[in-house]
C-alpha cells in the first residue's frame, strides 16, 4: 500500500445509510448505494484470482487482483450467489490483513511462564517435533479425548479433520454457545431442524421485516444487507425492536426503544393482539402447526398494558405495531438474528420469535423462510476414523444441556476444570479464535488454561490467546493459501473453491500443510494422503462431475434457485417428531421447561450502574480486525454509547467526546474510552462495539485502543436448555479520565 494511503482506500460517511467507500481503485461496489465512479489509478491486475473472503465468516466470493506479486485490491465476484459482485467493507480490506506489518512471521516457543508473551523463534520442525510430544504426552497419561479443538472459520476443517483421526470428540467453536447457538435450538424446537449459516430468510421479497436486536447494516453480512437495501428500495418497512437507535432504527417505519432483557413479554404481548384480533394465519396454523389452543390460553393476558411497565414501549405502539406487522403477512419476516446469547432466557426468546413466524405463515413462504439446497460433493478417498467417544463438553458432572447439537466451546473451557466433566480436558488446539475475547469470564478462561498441560495456538496474527501457548505456528492467510470447498445450503445451491492468490508471506504456512504435518508428528500421517489442499480439491470435485477447470475460472459454479413451497404446491419444510409446528412444545414440557415461552424480568444492577450492551461495527469483525490499518482508518477505536440526560446526571456529568472508563460491577475496569453522548440510546444502558481494547504485546496498532467488553463481560448466565451464555448481563458506571482537548 506504499502509493495509496489508507484514506483513498476507504472512508466511512456521517449520513444515517452508514457506508460509503472511496478509494483510488481500491473500492468494490457495495450495495449498488455507492454513487459517484472513482478513477482507478492502474489497480488493475495482472491476474485476477477468485477466492472467497474470511475477513468474517459470511464467506463471499471475491477477484483477487494481483500486479507485480501483490494483491494491489478486492473485488466482488459476480458469479458467487454471496457476493453478488459487491463487498462489504470488511471484505474490500482484506490486504490490510495480508500486509499487516504485525502478523506471525515464523514458528514461536514459549520461552518464559504461561500468559507473559514471551517467544522464541524456531524452525518449522522444531515447532512440530513440539506439537507432537505435547500432544502424544497428553494421550500416553489422560487418553487422545483429553485434546480439544477451537475452531473459527472456514480452514478449521483441515483440524477437524486431525481431530477425528486423532480419536478426540471435543471440537467446538465460539460461534455456537456464545452466539447462534439458542437460536437454532428455539428453530430445531419449533420446525425440526436449525437454520445453520446463511440463513434461509428472503429479505428481498418481504414487505416487512421486524429485527429484534439485529444490527443490519452494522453487522455486515453482506447478502443480507444487499438484500435489505432491495427490499427498502421497493418500499418494504423496518420494525426494529433495540434500546439503542441503531442504523436500521434510521430506516424504520417503528423504532420499540425496550428496556434490555424484556424482549419476550414484548413478543407476547405482540401475540395478544394478534391471536386475540384474528390477525393470524388460521388456514396456515389448521394445517401445519399444533398447540394454537394452548399458545391462545397462554397469551390472553399478555396484553400491551401488561407489557407496557415492563418493557418501557407505549401499549399504543405495541398495539399499532402489532397490528402492521400482521397486515403484511405472509410477507412478514420475523429475522432470526445472529449473535443470540443476551441473558441466559435466549432459547426461550429465540423460541417466541419463531412462534411469531409461525402465526404470520412466514415458514415456508415467499418474503419469510425459504426451502434450501445444497451442492452434493464427494469425499475424499481416504481412510475413516476410529468411532469417537462422547464429547466432554456435552455432559458435564453438574447436569447437561438437552437441546445443545453442538459441542459448547465454553464447556470445552469448563471441562479443563478438573473434575467437572465426564472427563477432564488437559490440551488445546486453538485454530483461528482468540479465546480471550470470544468466552465470557476471561478470568475462568486463564485459569483454564494454566491448568492444561499443552496448549498450541495456529493464527494469523498475535492474538491475546497466543500469548498463553506453548507453540504458536502461523498460518498464511487466506488470500495466500488453498482450502477446501465450500457448498453451504443456500436457496441458490452453488459450490466455491478458495485459491491462494500468492504465495504465503514470511515463513507462514497454509493451513492444510499445517494439520497434515501435525497429523505426521504424533504418526497418523497415512490418514492425511493429498499431496497438498489442491490435489485434494481437484479430486472431491472430479468426483462429484464437477468442471474444475470452469470452478478455478470463475471461482464459484450456481445451480438453479430452489422454488418457494408454494410455487412447488407443497407444504413448508418441517421436520419435527409430529410433522407439525410446535407452538407448544411437549419435548419442553417433558424436559422440565416452559413449553411456551414466559417473561421472567431481569436481574438489575446496582445503583448507579448501566447495562452493558455490545454490538459490531461496519468495517470490523469482532476483534479479528481492530488492527487491520486499512479498515481502522475510518474507525479507529469503539465508543462508549450514553444517553444524553444519564450523562449530564453523573455525579462527574459526561460531555460528548470525553475519555472515561468503564467499572464492572466486579471493580474491572476498562481502559479509557471516549464517549458518544447522544439521545439515541436508552438511559439505563451503555452500548460498546466489540473487538476492542486488545493487550496482546505483538498486536502494535490496536493494542490499548478503546474499551474491551469482554474484560467487562466478567459474568454470563447460562441458557438451561441449551447452554448458551448470556453475556448482556454485566453492569458498568462510567468514572471520569483526562478530558478531550
Amino acid at each position: 500500500m506504499d502509493a495509496i494511503t489508507r484514506r483513498k482506500f476507504i472512508q466511512i460517511g456521517a449520513a444515517g445509510a452508514g457506508v460509503a467507500a472511496v478509494g483510488s481503485g481500491l473500492t468494490t461496489r457495495w450495495w449498488g448505494l455507492d454513487g459517484d465512479p472513482v478513477e482507478d489509478p492502474g489497480t488493475e491486475g495482472d491476474r485476477v484470482v477468485p477466492t472467497f473472503c474470511e475477513l468474517c465468516f459470511w464467506n463471499c466470493g471475491q477477484l483477487a487482483h494481483v500486479k507485480d506479486g501483490r494483491v494491489t485490491k478486492i473485488t466482488g465476484n459476480p458469479d458467487h450467489p454471496l457476493s453478488r459482485g459487491m463487498l462489504c467493507p470488511r471484505g474490500a480490506g482484506a490486504t490490510g490483513l495480508l500486509y499487516d506489518p504485525d502478523r506471525l512471521k515464523r514458528p514461536l516457543v514459549r520461552a518464559s511462564k504461561r500468559g507473559e508473551d514471551v517467544f522464541q523463534e524456531v524452525s518449522w520442525d522444531a515447532a512440530l517435533n513440539k506439537v507432537g510430544e505435547g500432544l502424544l504426552r497428553v494421550k500416553a497419561r489422560h487418553g487422545a479425548e483429553a485434546v480439544a479443538l477451537f475452531t473459527h472459520g472456514f480452514g478449521g476443517s483441515w483440524f477437524k479433520w486431525f481431530m477425528k483421526v486423532w480419536g478426540s470428540p471435543n471440537i467446538g467453536a465460539p460461534s455456537y454457545a456464545q452466539c447462534r447457538g439458542p437460536r437454532e435450538a428455539a428453530y430445531t424446537l419449533t420446525y425440526g431442524a436449525p437454520l445453520g449459516s446463511p440463513e434461509p430468510i428472503d429479505i428481498e421479497n418481504a414487505r416487512v421485516i421486524t429485527l429484534i436486536g439485529s444490527h443490519l447494516g452494522e453487522n455486515m453480512h453482506n447478502t443480507q444487507v444487499q438484500e435489505l437495501a432491495d427490499a427498502v428500495g421497493k418500499g418494504a418497512q423496518l420494525v426494529v425492536v433495540d434500546p439503542r437507535f441503531s442504523v436500521a432504527a434510521g430506516k424504520a417505519r417503528y423504532w420499540l426503544p425496550v428496556k434490555p432483557g424484556t424482549d419476550v413479554a414484548l413478543l407476547l404481548a405482540w401475540m395478544n393482539v394478534i391471536v386475540e384480533e384474528k390477525r393470524y394465519d388460521a388456514e396456515y396454523l389448521a394445517k401445519y402447526a399444533t398447540g394454537l389452543d394452548e399458545l391462545k390460553a397462554h397469551v390472553a393476558g399478555k396484553t400491551p398494558e401488561w407489557a407496557w411497565p415492563l418493557t418501557g414501549v407505549r401499549p399504543e405502539l405495541i398495539r399499532e405495531s402489532a397490528r402492521f406487522i400482521a397486515a403484511a403477512r405472509p410477507a412478514s419476516l420475523v429475522h432470526p438474528g445472529r449473535h443470540t446469547t443476551w441473558t441466559g432466557d435466549d432459547t426461550q426468546r429465540a423460541r417466541a420469535m419463531a412462534i411469531l413466524a409461525a402465526l404470520l405463515g412466514s415458514w415456508g413462504r415467499r418474503g419469510g423462510y425459504l426451502s434450501t439446497g445444497a451442492v452434493s460433493l464427494a469425499g475424499y478417498p481416504v481412510q475413516a476414523p476410529a468411532g469417537a467417544v462422547r464429547p466432554a463438553a456435552d455432559k458435564p458432572k453438574q447436569g447437561g444441556y438437552p437441546v445443545a447439537d453442538e459441542v459448547l466451546a465454553s464447556g470445552l473451557c469448563d471441562a479443563t476444570r478438573p473434575g467437572f466433566a465426564m472427563y477432564d480436558m488437559k490440551a488445546w488446539i486453538v485454530y483461528g479464535t482468540n479465546l480471550m475475547q470470544s468466552l465470557p469470564a476471561p478470568q475462568e478462561t486463564v485459569k483454564a488454561v494454566q491448568g492444561l498441560d499443552f496448549l498450541v495456538a495456529i493464527d494469523v496474527l498475535p492474538a491475546e490467546i497466543c500469548g498463553w501457548a506453548d507453540v504458536v505456528l502461523p498460518e498464511a492467510t487466506y488470500l495466500e493459501r488453498d482450502d477446501d470447498l465450500a457448498a453451504p445450503r443456500w436457496k441458490t445451491p452453488f459450490v466455491a473453491i478458495r485459491q491462494a492468490a500468492v504465495e504465503p508471506l514470511y515463513d507462514s504456512r497454509p493451513g492444510w500443510w499445517i494439520a497434515k504435518e501435525m497429523g505426521k508428528a504424533v504418526g497418523l500421517g497415512a490418514h492425511f494422503p493429498w499431496k497438498d489442499a489442491a490435489e485434494f480439491v481437484e479430486t472431491r470435485a472430479r468426483a462429484s462431475g464437477l468442471d474444475v477447470a470452469e470452478l478455478r475460472r470463475k471461482g464459484a459454479l450456481a445451480g438453479k434457485r430452489i422454488a418457494t413451497c408454494e410455487e412447488e404446491g407443497a407444504p413448508p419444510p418441517i421436520s419435527t417428531e409430529s410433522g407439525k409446528i410446535q407452538l407448544h412444545s411437549a419435548e419442553l414440557a417433558k424436559l422440565g421447561f416452559d413449553p411456551i415461552p414466559s417473561f421472567y424480568p431481569p436481574e438489575e444492577g446496582p445503583p448507579g450502574s448501566f447495562r452493558l450492551l455490545m454490538g459490531r461495527a461496519p468495517t470490523h469483525t469482532f476483534g479479528r480486525t481492530a488492527n487491520n490499518r486499512l479498515l481502522a482508518e475510518p474507525y479507529p477505536e469503539n465508543e462508549v454509547w450514553i444517553n444524553a440526560d444519564a450523562a449530564r446526571a453523573l455525579p462527574t456529568p459526561v460531555r460528548n467526546g470525553d475519555r472515561v472508563m468503564l467499572v464492572n460491577q466486579d471493580g474491572v475496569k476498562s481502559g479509557p474510552v471516549r464517549a458518544k453522548v447522544t439521545e439515541r440510546i436508552r438511559g439505563d444502558c451503555v452500548y460498546l462495539v466489540h473487538g476492542w481494547g486488545h493487550t496482546a504485546r505483538g498486536l502494535r496498532y490496536a493494542r490499548g485502543r478503546g474499551a474491551s467488553t469482554s474484560a467487562l463481560t466478567t459474568r454470563y448466565k447460562v441458557d438451561p436448555i441449551m447452554g448458551g451464555t448470556g453475556m448482556n448481563v454485566n453492569f458498568v458506571r462510567l468514572e471520569p479520565a483526562e478530558r478531550s482537548a
